[in-house]
């Protein structure tokens, strides 16, 4: 009985009780002229949780970058890729102010083992943190009391905002404006002068998800227009946590096969239990709020393999991302506030290889027409464990009418034959067609190796995103 009091003692009540804290809209009003940053939207989010852990500036290939040390995370680090960390922050910090990248999907392509997913995974772990911290905190509300039976408008007493809507927006525009425009002349007071550069606007101009509409517009003709009322008796602000398991503020979307997979799988569908109690499929009581894009409102939408999706998917995928809103079965256009971030592999991989002394990039389709006598790619040394340029022995090319073998990791995929071999991350072979569960060995190119050979246009290309001085070709 005691060890189990020591257990039970361990657990931090008073953060529990301040991550659910509930409070009056009257009270959160206040602490929105305490803290204005409480209006940020997604895009602002994740800059603030990205400049919070601090920067400095680095030099790489003669060229200046900022190091973000947000990136040297102890579970989930991502070693390098200077330039693109560097870009990313710029791409965030572009959409935070509202410069016309957060009407853009953020789409990192790469071959595999390029960081694509780890990427979006830091970025979502470090928003649960970061929303567990009083510096990143954020609000919703919930409906109480709200009336039921016969002459009620909901089957039950309580309901939660399905998409974790700002709570100011419980607010008519007309009076919404001018209180974020003092909000943000507040906000523009107490930024530090090390971080004027970084000033964005808060915006809070977007209307109500169609059922917190429903409930308000019925709610404000039973007490005659009085919105005072309306929100000291139904209206209780909560306390809110990102987390990818519960569902809330972080979404994850993965193309399947397209035969069990529609486009309501990100807006939402028809709640066809609740058809016979309000009569109407058009009404928004009768809906679920459940879509994916729904789910990640106010934070963050991954989309695995997002090059890979069907047509239909794309035409929402437009909408969220330029006009920044969905349109549901019968409803009007929703707003949604979310960063929307795609990642995916190259259709057909090529191999970094070197071939007559030149540094190429090839599918394995093509590299069956090389002399091998010329050709090496990149692998690990089992005993040193560093990546080298190995010469290659013989390359096979053979029709296969069996079936392949898909093997998922991180969200990008390996297709071999059943008794294709491939190393894992502890320089073990397996076969994927047999063992599903082990990691592949991802292969990082080295620098010096880059840097000491010429390169094709080719390669050049396919390494776009890296330093001009590490793509330039050397002299022969």
């Amino acid at each position: 009985m005691s060890k189990f009091k020591d257990l039970v003692g361990n657990f931090n009540r008073n953060e529990f009780r301040s991550l659910n804290a509930e409070i009056t809209f009257n009270e959160y009003l206040e602490l929105c002229y305490a803290n204005p940053g409480l209006l940020r939207n997604a895009w602002q989010t994740l800059y603030e949780m990205i400049i919070e852990k601090g920067c400095r500036p680095v030099e790489e290939y003669r060229k200046t970058y900022m190091h973000y040390n947000f990136f040297d995370d102890v579970e989930l680090p991502i070693i390098g890729l200077t330039p693109t960390k560097d870009a990313l922050v710029k791409f965030i910090k572009g959409a935070a102010g509202g410069y016309g990248t957060e009407k853009r999907i953020l789409l990192l392509h790469g071959p595999v083992g390029s960081s694509k997913s780890t990427i979006c995974r830091l970025l979502k772990r470090g928003l649960e943190k970061f929303s567990k911290t009083e510096a990143g905190a954020w609000y919703s509300f919930k409906w109480v009391n709200l009336p039921t039976g016969s002459d009620g408008i909901y089957n039950d007493t309580e309901c939660e905002c399905p998409m974790h809507e700002q709570p100011l927006k419980l607010l008519p525009l007309a009076i919404r404006t001018p209180i974020v425009d003092e909000l943000n002349k507040i906000f523009e007071d107490i930024m530090p002068e090390d971080r004027r550069s970084d000033l964005y606007r808060l915006r809070c101009n977007d209307e109500l998800d169609p059922l917190c509409k429903k409930f308000m517009n019925s709610l404000m003709k039973r007490y005659d227009g009085d919105l005072e009322k309306v929100l000291e008796n139904h209206i209780r602000v909560i306390r809110k946590t990102f987390s990818e398991s519960d569902r809330c503020g972080i979404a994850t979307f993965q193309p399947k096969d397209e035969k069990n997979q529609d486009s309501t799988e990100l807006t939402g569908d028809i709640n066809f239990r609740q058809i016979g109690n309000f009569g109407l499929d058009s009404d928004p009581r009768a809906f679920s709020f459940d879509g994916e894009f729904c789910v990640g409102n106010r934070g963050l939408i991954e989309f695995i393999e997002v090059l890979k999706l069907d047509t239909a998917f794309l035409y929402d995928l437009l909408g969220a991302s330029q006009e920044q809103s969905i349109k549901p079965k019968k409803f009007a256009q929703v707003s949604i506030d979310e960063a929307i971030i795609g990642h995916s592999v190259h259709s057909i991989t090529p191999i970094p290889h070197l071939y007559r002394g030149v540094l190429d990039v090839l599918p394995i389709s093509e590299l069956v027409n090389l002399d091998v006598g010329h050709l090496q790619v990149f692998s690990v040394n089992e005993e040193t464990k560093q990546i080298e340029l190995t010469p290659v022995k013989n390359v096979f090319s053979h029709e296969f009418e069996g079936e392949w073998v898909h093997n998922q990791q991180d969200g990008e995929e390996l297709v071999t034959t059943p008794n294709h071999s491939v190393y894992d991350e502890n320089l073990q072979t397996f076969k994927p067609g047999q063992d599903q569960e082990s990691r592949i060995c991802r292969v990082e190119l080295p620098l010096d190796v880059i840097l000491n050979y010429p390169k094709t246009d080719r390669w050049n290309n396919f390494y776009a995103n890296a330093p001009e001085e590490l793509l330039a070709p050397s002299a022969n």
